[in-house]
């Protein structure tokens, strides 16, 4: 099947003709469909489109505009099962996970639309008498979203809801392994009602369709969700073009489980973490900090149950695990793999290209567990992205934590403990944007902001109401009725 571009509301070849394949990791030998390898024209044509319409989407009220997220909303419910299996087959996660994700994506709807008729401002008083003062907020211009593949529908809601509830317009180009996700998406978004050239879709490789769209001069905004070094490149790109940029990078996230807590909950987490996704998550759990009297008898557990984890396709619903991304992100795996041996940690299980039956043709791996890993390992430092657990043994709450924070990341973070103490000093001392207590690594909620510390990013944060602080612009107003010039501070000394 052949797919297109989404531009001023028609669905479009690219300008040369080319195309890209896009195959079900769990299958290579099954095609989903051809989409056009654009290029800078094809990101002009775009833009045209954006530019137009910001000219009259910015005026919509901004209630109006929400009501149309509530529609989109009804309409991702609406088609759910179908998005989740059209994620499944594009990227493989399993069906439980994918409408997980599609349900993200709704609660996102439901959030930026009652915003709608918030957008707060603020007013306080002026210090001149017979004056007013007050700020409001108004669109950035034109949005470039760039997006990941391993949340194909949530990730785009994230960016794209608040972007246009604040009344800018998009251009949004996802990632090359989930394209028919975001091509449903937006078609959807039409079916709600958006105006055409408000949402533009732009297919393509992240070197051509994705850099002419960041390098565009009429790009007033960049988000983008993806790796630290390809993130580095467009904020130093930003940076001396003076645009605005969002940036959502890697993690090397850490659980800890203390002497003192519920094991059996804490090594579910820990499981759930580390393997959900097959590891493919920014806030996977990659390291699992256990203290030392009770390492043997997690380390045994985790173990045993990671050896029962079932392996498949996706859309098998008895299936728990599925397949990695590509061919790239599995040798990516097993690189790791080696250099973690060869660094002296011990692997307990797992290790290996999982190719037995049916996954002879995806990208499989095994669930991976090595212990007597050290804090400054490359396993436990360098983000591996797929289904591989370090365990760092600790003897104290104190070399818990400076282990923890012993990475150039800050995303994510959990301890398990009873010690209510203990819990509140990790709230205080951990070095990252998102911390659980008693709770897994993953699991955000898109009513709070998310985002990190240290190299997982550069300070914003999406999700929650801290994402306008990324879609709008800030203006200050003055209003004096006092008939005479006001002269401030020259008149207030």
């Amino acid at each position: 099947m052949a797919f297109k571009n989404f531009i001023d509301g028609q669905w479009l070849d690219s300008e040369s003709g080319k195309t890209f394949e896009n195959r079900n990791p769990a299958r290579q030998g099954d095609l989903i469909g051809r989409f056009p390898a654009s290029g800078p024209k094809d990101v002009d044509r775009a833009m045209a489109a954006a530019k137009k319409a910001f000219a009259t989407w910015r005026l919509v009220p901004a209630p109006k505009r929400g009501e149309i997220l509530y529609r989109a909303g009804e309409l991702l419910k609406k088609y759910k099962e179908e998005l989740a299996r059209i994620e499944t087959r594009e990227m493989g996660k399993v069906l439980k996970e994918t409408r997980g994700d599609v349900q993200e994506g709704i609660d996102c709807a439901f959030l930026n639309g009652g915003e709608g008729r918030r957008l707060f401002g603020e007013t306080t008083p002026a210090e001149l008498p017979n004056k007013f003062a007050m700020s409001v907020r108004g669109p950035v211009g034109v949005c470039a979203l760039i997006t990941p593949w391993n949340f194909p529908l949530a990730i785009p809601t994230w960016k794209l809801f608040p972007a246009i509830l604040c009344g800018n317009t998009v251009i949004l180009k996802p990632a090359e392994d989930t394209p028919q996700t975001a091509a449903r998406f937006v078609e959807i978004l039409s079916e709600a009602g958006v105006p055409p050239g408000v949402v533009n879709l732009v297919h393509g490789r992240g070197e051509e369709a994705g850099a002419a769209l960041v390098r565009h001069p009429d790009v007033q905004l960049v988000s983008f969700t993806g790796s630290a070094a390809v993130g580095r490149e467009i904020a130093s790109w930003c940076g001396q073009n003076l645009k605005r940029v969002s940036l959502e990078l890697g993690g090397k996230n850490a659980q800890i489980i203390m002497e003192d807590a519920d094991l059996e909950l804490a090594i579910e987490g820990a499981l759930w973490g580390a393997f959900g996704t097959t590891g493919q998550r920014c806030t996977a759990t990659s390291r699992l900090i256990v203290h030392r009297d009770v390492a043997s008898k997690v380390t045994d557990a985790l173990v045993a149950r990671a050896e029962k984890i079932r392996i498949g396709e996706g859309l098998d619903e008895s299936v728990e695990m599925g397949p990695l991304i590509n061919q790239a992100a599995r040798d990516k795996v097993a690189r790791y793999v080696d250099i973690g041996k060869q660094e002296g940690a011990r692997l307990l299980t797992g290790g290996a290209i999982y190719n037995e039956g049916a996954c002879a043709d995806g990208y499989f791996f095994q669930a991976t567990i090595f212990d007597q890993v050290k804090p400054n390992m490359r396993i436990a430092q360098e983000e591996i992205f797929g289904p591989v657990l370090s365990v760092i043994e600790i003897a104290s709450f104190e070399e818990a934590i400076a282990a923890l924070n012993n990475t150039k990341y800050g995303l994510s973070s959990s301890i398990y403990t009873s010690d209510v103490t203990r819990a509140f000093r990790a709230m205080r001392d951990i070095e990252a944007g998102i911390t659980y207590i008693n709770g897994p690594t993953i699991g955000a909620e898109v009513h709070l902001p998310f985002g990190g510390v240290k190299d997982t990013g550069n300070g914003h944060r999406e999700a929650g109401t801290t994402v306008y602080d990324i879609f709008t612009e800030w203006k200050a107003i003055y209003v004096d009725y006092s008939g005479k010039l006001q002269k401030a501070q020259i008149d207030n000394n």
